[in-house]
């Protein structure tokens, strides 16, 4: 449900990783370098970076001190409210958008995570709920951070964010907009304006950017053909997966893969 681990001057993990939660880096001191699907970030004193549930990611090293912190969605997201935090301001973002972010009471910062690692390692009574709370605390100081350092306000609809983890969770379904509707007690028309107005894509287009980036990372790190992954992307036929691929990103899966590993 959530977990907190601690890095001091040493390497990280040996190969990339998928964690199906929620990640938060944090540098109290020198810098770290992460690889998060196919960006790297140096990391300097009092910088985070979210790294939302489903994305690869590497810590490559570590010269100084830096926190991770882990949950999943259930054990956040516990109102419509709580969705929209996670998701404030592009934090974890499902498209990949992953940025560093300075953070303008780094002491309060790491107070807040030591916080945590004391009521998750003692486990008094209702950590669950103070744990709870102090992940809110974190998640706004990152808020008010980003509006400091000039950032837009970015206020997500809760309607679409449950529309972005649905889709994340069925990709080998291929389902239609009107399922997902169906399935949030929504119309299509809702959908496609909820994401035209975070967006501006129809619904539709937003669930072929979810694949694109899926798509990505499964050729990056997964060892499997390009059949196996359209296939696990819902698509029957292989030779329209590479055309759809290409269509969206001006390259073929095998170009893309060849692309970026040089």
């Amino acid at each position: 449900m959530i977990d907190i681990k601690k890095y001091s001057d040493q390497k990280g993990h040996p190969e990339p990783r998928r964690v199906i939660r929620y990640t938060l880096f944090w540098c109290k001191s020198g810098h770290a370098e992460i690889l998060i699907d196919e960006h790297f970030f140096i990391l300097e004193a009092n910088q985070t970076v979210t790294i939302t549930s489903g994305q690869f990611h590497q810590l490559k090293s570590v010269e100084g001190e830096l926190t991770a912190l882990e949950f999943t969605l259930d054990f956040f997201s516990k109102s419509d409210s709580d969705v929209e935090l996670i998701f404030h301001n592009g934090l974890f973002c499902h498209f990949g958008m992953n940025e560093k972010i300075t953070i303008h009471r780094p002491d309060f910062f790491t107070e807040t995570l030591k916080q945590i690692e004391d009521e998750i390692n003692e486990k008094p009574y209702q950590y669950i709920i103070s744990t709870h709370s102090l992940v809110e605390l974190l998640l706004i100081e990152i808020n008010r951070s980003k509006i400091a350092n000039g950032d837009e306000i970015w206020k997500p609809d809760a309607l679409f964010l449950k529309f972005l983890e649905h889709v994340r969770h069925n990709f080998s379904q291929n389902y239609p907009v009107s399922y997902f509707a169906d399935i949030l007690g929504t119309t299509e028309a809702k959908l496609n304006e909820v994401s035209k107005l975070h967006t501006n894509k129809t619904a539709l287009n937003v669930i072929y950017s979810l694949i694109i980036s899926e798509s990505k990372r499964l050729l990056l790190y997964e060892k499997l053909t390009v059949k196996e992954i359209a296939y696990q992307l819902g698509f029957n036929d292989p030779f329209y997966f590479s055309n759809f691929f290409k269509k969206h990103t001006s390259l073929s899966p095998k170009d893309y893969q060849k692309a970026v590993k040089n």
